[in-house]
């Protein structure tokens, strides 16, 4: 019988998910019109400086190329600790995709123009992964039209709060 103190053992089908890096800049510059999650395959010395935080999504991209899709610009700190291995912070990653997934993302990029950007870099069950997005770039009037819809609901939230107060 359990006891009022007692934990539950959680459930194997929960996903724990930790955020690494986020790419906010890209909900900025562009549409996103659909995500995937995709695996990395990275080094060891790189997971390790993963694990210290120092991952950065900033300019970074990708790229089907050969029937294989491909990070590029990623920036990921050298682990503090390593010894004589060391990575190139920048180099171009492979990311793990069904093959599926990648030929509709050939079709999309190819055939309508859209970009492939990555969104967010976060650990799911201790495996690195990578949330990529079909994306399209945003013009300037779209820019300055998304800025002024956030301003009037910032305004608006501060009206109500004011208010209730």
């Amino acid at each position: 019988m359990a006891r009022p103190g007692d934990k539950k053992p959680a459930p194997k089908d929960e996903e724990k998910e930790t955020l690494i890096a986020d790419n906010r800049k890209a909900f900025h510059d562009y549409h996103v019109l659909e995500t995937f999650e995709a695996g990395i395959a990275l080094l060891g010395t790189e997971v390790k400086g993963i694990r210290e935080g120092r991952a950065n999504l900033r300019d970074a991209y990708a790229r089907v190329e050969n029937g294989e899709v491909w990070l590029y610009q990623v920036h990921i700190n050298p682990y503090s600790h390593r010894g004589y291995v060391d990575h190139d912070p920048k180099r171009k990653r492979r990311l793990l995709l069904h093959r599926y997934e990648i030929r509709k993302l050939i079709g999309k990029t190819v055939e309508k123009g859209l970009t492939l950007v990555p969104t967010k870099l976060y650990f799911k069950n201790g495996r690195v992964k990578v949330a990529i997005a079909l994306a399209k770039g945003k013009q300037a009037h779209d820019k300055r039209e998304t800025i002024k819809r956030r301003e009037t609901d910032r305004e608006t939230r501060a009206a109500m709060k004011e208010r209730s107060r």
